[in-house]
């Protein structure tokens, strides 16, 4: 008896693609090689992430082409009640005919965050047709199982350890001598009298307005080409690595960040002190330099961790800040690989640097 083209692909080769993208374009390909008139797919799954409760993956038939949307906050993708991007688009296709099956054994139990693989067709479904796709959405269980579940690795340690880290326990370095040096523009960013804002007032407020300012501060990098390294305390670093683009253009892209992020806080201040509450104040630090980046700890306790002088270097000159009063410091070599005009504040000796520090500060 033969199997359509779609089953075996689910049963031999469906375990073994990259993500759920590629599963949807493949597995669109194969339905229509079997004779099903579809003019597009999409495929909803619940995702574990801070912000993205939900990825529908959209695909359409005549282009093979695949695009995702996003579904923030809370609501599990076969909730009806927060609207369903897949079958909205592929109502938009036009066909008049839209057919959706929850994956699996939640087709049977009709669970709330089970998978929904949904298709738009050109025609009404002939009963074997329609048979076909029940089969595939049984039978696509087990494969999108396994990669929702490395999707969900991958989301998990990007979420707690940056992009950076999570790419190196995803390829397996769990070892202490594992690690890489990195030539990048370095931030370093601390808020200032954050000692006696916890004194002062109740924990759930300290959460908060840490909360506030991590997110000034690291959306502001994350958009414009950065990654942060670490949280330390109250304090953020983060990097602009040199490599795909050259210093210059690091330089610029980490200026650009301390703009918006200085612009942010900006905002949030004036936001907390019509509410009553004191502003916060910070120090934010450039600088160009080397970084091994890897894993120290113990043989069986590990941390992703920056070191080097290029680390000790940025967070020392963001120390200067509340003496020079400035709320950015820019090192001497950093001044040496962008063309934008700064001004000279001298040269100046940091706790544990050997050598002084030529200090530059924004016009």
């Amino acid at each position: 008896m033969h199997q359509p083209l779609a089953l075996s692909f689910l049963l031999d080769e469906a375990i073994g693609l990259s993500g759920a993208d590629a599963f949807l374009a493949a597995l669109g390909a194969r339905l229509v090689a079997d004779g099903v008139p579809l003019a597009g797919g999409a495929l909803t799954q619940a995702f574990p992430h801070p912000i993205v409760a939900r990825r529908t993956f959209l695909w359409r038939a005549e282009t093979a082409a695949v695009v995702e949307a996003l579904g923030l906050g809370v609501a599990p993708p076969a909730d009806p009640g927060h609207g369903n991007v897949g079958r909205e688009w592929l109502t938009g296709l036009g066909t008049g005919v839209v057919r959706e099956d929850l994956v699996g054994a939640a087709a049977v139990g009709g669970a709330s965050d089970a998978a929904v693989l949904g298709w738009a067709t050109t025609r009404a479904l002939s009963e074997p047709e329609a048979k076909l796709l029940g089969d595939v959405a049984r039978f696509a269980a087990a494969p999108l199982a396994v990669l929702a579940s490395r999707a969900t690795l991958s989301a998990l340690l990007e979420t707690y350890l940056g992009r950076r880290s999570a790419a190196q326990v995803l390829a397996g370095r769990l070892r202490r001598e594992s690690s890489e040096t990195i030539r990048a523009v370095l931030l370093y960013a601390d808020l200032r009298g954050f000692t006696e804002l916890s004194e002062a007032d109740a924990p759930k407020d300290v959460v908060a307005a840490l909360d506030a300012w991590f997110d000034r501060i690291a959306g502001a990098v994350h958009a414009f080409g950065g990654e942060v390294l670490k949280f330390i305390g109250d304090g953020v670093l983060a990097i602009f690595p040199i490599g795909e683009r050259d210093a210059a253009a690091a330089c610029d892209a980490a200026l650009r960040a301390v703009a918006g992020a200085r612009a942010g806080m900006d905002h949030l201040d004036r936001q907390r002190v019509s509410q009553g509450l004191s502003p916060l104040p910070f120090g934010m630090a450039l600088h160009v330099g080397d970084m091994l980046w890897g894993n120290i700890g113990t043989a069986d306790r590990l941390d992703f961790t920056a070191i080097g002088r290029a680390v000790n270097l940025v967070s020392r000159l963001e120390g200067l800040c509340r003496s020079l009063g400035y709320p950015v410091l820019l090192s001497g070599a950093f001044a040496a690989e962008t063309k934008l005009p700064l001004v000279p504040l001298g040269e100046h000796a940091l706790r544990g640097i050997a050598a002084p520090c030529a200090v530059f500060t924004l016009q």
